[in-house]
């Protein structure tokens, strides 16, 4: 169990994909995303193994939340600044959690 406090420490956004891109030098298949989360915290990379369920194509304009607060982390030769978010299921197959409505970029999730 965690505290409320240690809670309150995680920042999940929202932000908006702005590019999808095949990250072909990654271990285990993935994209290198690019992602809008508006004025105050602004664009962020992440890398994401979703290419199971999400073309990149697809991928670009949706919403999706992640946790903005956590060290930077080296994939590789890219520099991932946050970790986006989603339900991991059966054989590594991730679904992104996702506000149902569109919202304003950068919405804090508590």
């Amino acid at each position: 169990m965690i505290s409320w406090q240690d809670f309150e420490k995680v920042a999940m956004h929202v932000g908006t994909i702005l590019e999808a891109n095949d990250f072909r030098e990654a271990k285990n298949s993935a994209y290198q995303l690019i992602i809008d989360f508006g004025n105050e915290i602004g664009i962020l990379k992440s890398s994401a193994q979703i290419t199971k369920r999400y073309t990149k194509e697809a991928l670009v304009g949706r919403q999706i939340v992640a946790v903005v607060n956590f060290p930077k982390k080296q994939i590789g030769k890219f520099l991932s600044d946050c970790l986006v978010l989603g339900a991991v299921g059966d054989a590594g197959d991730i679904v992104l959690l996702a506000p149902d409505v569109k919202i304003e970029n950068g919405l804090r999730i508590g």
